[in-house]
């Protein structure tokens, strides 16, 4: 379980540096070339550091296509946070816990037991009751292109996850550092060339602060595939998601003291019952 809890402590960090980001006023995609930037050295250096370096075609081009996945992810991530706000679009996009876990009972016939059942019962409520929550709070209603972005960005977190799903039943742990490598590269060259063509202004503080989130980017991935290599996906999905919007909304509450309302705290003890019952 120590995997599972490193890529909760992560994606965590990234969450709230996005936030802070954005509190900042810093530019999305500025803070995305310098995530993918450091994230794609780190790659490199695992890669070399491993002694064991497997070049594919077949892992490049996946990696390419997952490198495509994951800038539209993060991209619509920013624009969901100018939309309705970093905590709506977190939870939105944690809903996407059902795509990964849907397709790997069907592909990898990964049935899940009573206990595991229960428990992704309630990290669906708990995701529900986080939104309602939100939204209470919020009080602004979304227009249909707003909520068409945030769908979209709960399919390409979800692709994304079931994607690292794939190749950890593809790949041997062999192509990992390659795998990931191409995935952060191919995200830089996805990023880079967006802010050529529409000439972005490169903020120097912003850039930095991409390239102190590209760390926790990359481990989060590596743990991931690590957890996915040692644990069902459908107890390492709902535990992730779960424990990333209960680490994140108390972050929230210790950095920027924001409260949660009835729905928030109904939700924070789901959460806590979904976790115990997917760890049985």
């Amino acid at each position: 379980m120590l995997n599972l809890l490193l890529t909760i402590i992560c994606s965590t960090s990234i969450a709230l540096i996005l936030k802070h980001n954005d509190s900042k006023k810093g530019n999305p995609v500025v803070l995305l070339m310098g995530n993918y930037f450091v994230a794609s050295l780190l790659g490199f250096f695992f890669m070399l550091k491993s002694g064991k370096i497997s070049f594919s075609t077949e892992v490049l081009i996946f990696g390419a296509f997952m490198g495509g996945v994951f800038f539209l992810s993060f991209f619509l991530f920013t624009k969901g946070v100018n939309i309705a706000g970093a905590a709506l679009s977190t939870v939105s996009s944690r809903l996407s816990v059902i795509i990964p876990i849907f397709l790997s009972i069907i592909f990898f016939n990964e049935i899940p037991g009573l206990t595991q059942i229960i428990g992704f019962l309630f990290a669906v409520a708990t995701i529900v009751l986080f939104y309602f929550s939100l939204k209470t709070i919020s009080q602004e209603q979304l227009t249909f292109s707003e909520y068409f972005i945030l769908f979209t960005l709960l399919a390409g977190i979800g692709i994304g996850d079931f994607g690292m799903k794939i190749f950890n039943q593809w790949k041997s742990s062999v192509d990992q550092p390659f795998f990931l490598f191409s995935i952060f590269s191919f995200a830089f060259l996805y990023t880079l060339i967006y802010v050529l063509v529409k000439k972005e202004k490169i903020e120097l503080i912003t850039l930095k602060r991409g390239a102190v989130l590209g760390i926790p980017n990359i481990f989060s991935s590596y743990f991931l595939l690590e957890a996915l290599n040692q644990i069902p996906a459908i107890i390492v999905y709902p535990v992730a998601n779960i424990g990333i919007i209960l680490a994140t909304t108390s972050g929230a509450l210790f950095f920027w003291k924001e409260k949660l309302n009835k729905f928030g705290k109904i939700a924070l003890v789901s959460g806590i019952t979904s976790i115990l019952f997917l760890s049985l």
